[in-house]
């Protein structure tokens, strides 16, 4: 996830927002602006070796400009003041209307029809940046939870992605491929692995790989780092092998049993959780699968590592 930490949760959730040295108060070019934010970023981005590029032409709306930006293949929406001192994530329509506060933050659109344990379904993408901020807001409600809830990981698989082909998808009829390529798949059958024959150490290596290794690296960054977590790196390997045509073929099947379209998508019970992208949020929404909750569901989550809107799909 080390771009979803050093870029997502920049712009996604927050944004860049400070002083461009060097850069006069009069309104700039479109060009000269587009330059300077993209000068800011690749230097926040150095020392993980990423880079930013511009996707298309800087467009003028009301007194900012927008652009697209592209890192690993992922596309972000950015905007960056006439004079090009503040960058900021996203343009926001104050026209438009916003949905009631209480539909938004409602912890399920549909009902959760309780069960002695719940099971929960979490549907990401090894290198979606939303996805990866959301496996960061549901850990501490596993932490929380422990064994008191079935908590599984699950991938977003789709079939002839990008018209297919080995880039994307790991076999010739292209059934099992992935949006940000074919390292994401393998990374995404290695956690599957893991969770499959190492499920107590299976939360706590997923946020230090999401932290420490690129989709540039991770084709050797995840095994030294599943190694510090006491992970039998050998069985793992054997696992990806011997067994990613099986494991694939259920991913893809749940997939499809739950409609499932991007990264993230939750399913407490079998039913789509909409609510509230929080700790606080999650474990209410899990909370209310069970028959008999039990007391650590009266324990309040700080909201701290809340995830931002959106997803990738």
């Amino acid at each position: 996830m080390g771009l979803a930490s050093l870029f997502g949760a920049a712009l996604i959730a927050l944004g860049f927002l400070g002083n461009f040295e060097g850069v006069k108060s009069s309104v700039l070019s479109p060009q000269k602006a587009g330059e300077a934010a993209l000068s800011y970023i690749n230097e926040s981005l150095t020392e993980k070796n990423l880079i930013a590029s511009l996707v298309g032409e800087v467009e003028r709306k009301n007194e900012v400009y927008c652009f697209k930006l592209s890192v690993q293949n992922q596309k972000f929406d950015s905007c960056i003041s006439l004079d090009g001192k503040l960058l900021f994530p996203q343009i926001i329509d104050l026209t438009i209307p916003l949905e009631p506060l209480e539909e938004t933050e409602n912890e399920a659109m549909e009902p959760i029809l309780p069960r002695e344990i719940p099971e929960v379904y979490l549907y990401t993408m090894s290198y979606c940046p939303y996805g990866n901020q959301a496996e960061e807001v549901m850990y501490p409600v596993q932490k929380l939870l422990g064994k008191k809830v079935k908590i599984e990981p699950h991938y977003v698989i789709y079939s002839n992605y990008h018209g297919g082909g080995p880039d994307y998808c790991l076999d010739k009829e292209n059934k099992y491929c992935s949006m940000h390529g074919i390292e994401e798949l393998n990374q995404d059958v290695r956690e599957l692995c893991i969770y499959k024959y190492q499920p107590e150490k299976f939360w706590d290596y997923l946020m230090e790989v999401n932290q420490k290794c690129s989709l540039q690296d991770i084709r050797t960054c995840w095994e030294k780092t599943a190694k510090e977590k006491g992970i039998d790196t050998a069985k793992i390997i054997d696992c990806q092998e011997k067994e990613v045509l099986t494991l694939l073929e259920k991913e893809a099947e749940l997939n499809k049993k739950y409609n499932v379209l991007g990264s993230p998508t939750v399913i407490i019970n079998e039913a789509e959780y909409k609510g509230k992208r929080s700790p606080e949020g999650y474990k209410n929404g899990i909370c209310s699968g069970f028959q008999n909750p039990p007391e650590e569901c009266k324990q309040t989550l700080e909201d701290s590592t809340s995830a931002a809107a959106g997803g990738c799909q």
